[in-house]
C-alpha cells in the first residue's frame, strides 16, 4: 500500500512539473512573438497584455497547486495585535473568566484593502467565570486567504487560584484548550487545462490543543501560552496522519500604572516563537486609558512588531495604532496596521473592527478594584 501511495505521489509531482514546463514554454513563445512583432502599436499592446495576464495567472495557479501537495494545516488562527482591544482571550486562553463580567467579542479584519481577494479574518469569542475558580470559553474563526480558507472552533477550560486578600489580586490561572480546524482550497476557478487541478473544493481537517497560564499580582501580569501541542495532522494526499510541528510559544508581560487615577498607562511586551521555522518576533506596546465618567472610557494604544530573525530584507516590521471607546457594557475598537520597510506586500493597510459587550456583570471580591479588569470600579468608590 505504501508503494502505491509513493507511486501516486510521484505521478502527481510529474504532472505538476509538466504543467510548469508547459507554462514556461507558452510564456517563452509569447515573449518571442512579442519581440518579433513590429506591425502595429495595437498588436504590441495586445501581446504585452497577454504576456502579463498569462504570467500573473500562472504564478497564482502554480502557487496554489504547490500548496495542495503540502500539508495544508496551519497554526490555527493567525496572531495579530487584537489582544490589545480588550480581547486577550484570542491569544492567551488563560484570560477566560478574568474580569467582573462575561465577555462577548466580535472582530473583522481585512488586509491589503487595495487588493482583490485579500486575506480576511473574522472571530467570535465568549468566555465566562462560573463560581470562584472555574471558567469556560469558546471561539469561532473564519480565516480566508485567496483560494485557501480555514474554519475553526476552540473550547477552553480555565481554573483560577487566588492567593491574596479579598481586595488584592494575586492570582494564578491555568487553562487547556482544544481546537478543530477545517482547511479548504477552492480549485474551481483555476484554469482547466492543467490535469493536476481537480476543479473541486479540496479540504481536510485536524485537531489540536493549547496550554496557557497567567499570573496577576495587582498591577503586573504575565501570560504564557503554548499553541498547537499536537504534532499529527491528516495528509490530504494519502489520507494518513503525518508529523507536522505547528508549535508556537507566546509570552506577554505588562504593568499597570495609575490605577487610582482617571488616567492610566499600561506598557507591555509580547514575544512570539515558532518552533519549526525558528521565527522570533517581539511586540512593544503602550496603552493609555482615560476615564470620562463612571461608565465611559476611551483608550489609545500603539504596538510595534519587529521580527528578530533573518536578514534585513526578510525582517517583518509593522506599527499598529488602536483606538477604543467603552460605554457601560459596550465596547468598540478600531485597529490599523501599517507595514514598514522598503519591501512591503502592498501599499494598503490592515483594518480591523472589534465590537464587544460585557454580560452578567458583578463585583467580585478578588478583582473589584483593578481597573485593568473592571475599568469603572475604583478603590474610593462607595
Amino acid at each position: 500500500m505504501k508503494n502505491l501511495i509513493e507511486i501516486n505521489n510521484k505521478e502527481k509531482h510529474n504532472l505538476l512539473l509538466n504543467s510548469i514546463k508547459r507554462r514556461v514554454i507558452i510564456l517563452n513563445t509569447l515573449a518571442v512573438t512579442f519581440s518579433s512583432q513590429k506591425k502595429t502599436t495595437f498588436n504590441k499592446f495586445k501581446l504585452q497584455y497577454c504576456v502579463r495576464n498569462y504570467y500573473l495567472k500562472s504564478v497564482i495557479v502554480l502557487l496554489c497547486i504547490i500548496g495542495t501537495f503540502s500539508l495544508k494545516a496551519q497554526g490555527t488562527m493567525p496572531i495579530y495585535s487584537d489582544y490589545l482591544s480588550d480581547n486577550v482571550y484570542l491569544v492567551h486562553p488563560a484570560a477566560a473568566g478574568v474580569g467582573n463580567a462575561a465577555k462577548l467579542r466580535l472582530t473583522h479584519r481585512q488586509q491589503w484593502s487595495d487588493n482583490e481577494n485579500a486575506p480576511s479574518l473574522q472571530t467570535l469569542s465568549y468566555h465566562q467565570r462560573f463560581g470562584k475558580k472555574m471558567a469556560l470559553g469558546g471561539m469561532l474563526f473564519n480565516d480566508k486567504n485567496g483560494y485557501h480558507s480555514q474554519l475553526g472552533v476552540r473550547a477552553t477550560y480555565a481554573y483560577h487560584l487566588n492567593f491574596g486578600r479579598d481586595d488584592a489580586l494575586n492570582q494564578l490561572s491555568l487553562s487547556l484548550s482544544g481546537s478543530y480546524v477545517q482547511n479548504s482550497v477552492d480549485q474551481r476557478s483555476f484554469t482547466a487545462f492543467d490535469p493536476v487541478i481537480s476543479q473541486v473544493i479540496e479540504s481536510d481537517h485536524y485537531v489540536n490543543a493549547d496550554f496557557s497560564a497567567a499570573y496577576f499580582n495587582l498591577d503586573g501580569y504575565v501570560y504564557f501560552t503554548a499553541k498547537n501541542l499536537l504534532l499529527n495532522t491528516k495528509n490530504s494526499v494519502d489520507n494518513n496522519y503525518s508529523s507536522l510541528n505547528l508549535r508556537t510559544y507566546l509570552l506577554t508581560m505588562g504593568y499597570f500604572f495609575g490605577w487610582q487615577k482617571r488616567l492610566q498607562v499600561e506598557p507591555s511586551v509580547m514575544l512570539q516563537f515558532v518552533e519549526k521555522t525558528q521565527e522570533f518576533s517581539m511586540d512593544i506596546n503602550a496603552k493609555v486609558y482615560k476615564l470620562l465618567d463612571r461608565n465611559k472610557r476611551i483608550w489609545l494604544a500603539l504596538s510595534y512588531r519587529q521580527s528578530l530573525d533573518g536578514n534585513k530584507l526578510q525582517e517583518l516590521s509593522q506599527i499598529t495604532p488602536i483606538a477604543g471607546f467603552e460605554i457601560d457594557r459596550y465596547l468598540i475598537a478600531y485597529t490599523y496596521t501599517h507595514q514598514l520597510g522598503d519591501i512591503t506586500f502592498t501599499n494598503g493597510g490592515f483594518h480591523q473592527f472589534t465590537l464587544g459587550i460585557n454580560l452578567f456583570e458583578k463585583r467580585p471580591k478578588d478583582q473589584g478594584y483593578i481597573p485593568r479588569f473592571n475599568p469603572f470600579l475604583f478603590k474610593n468608590d462607595n
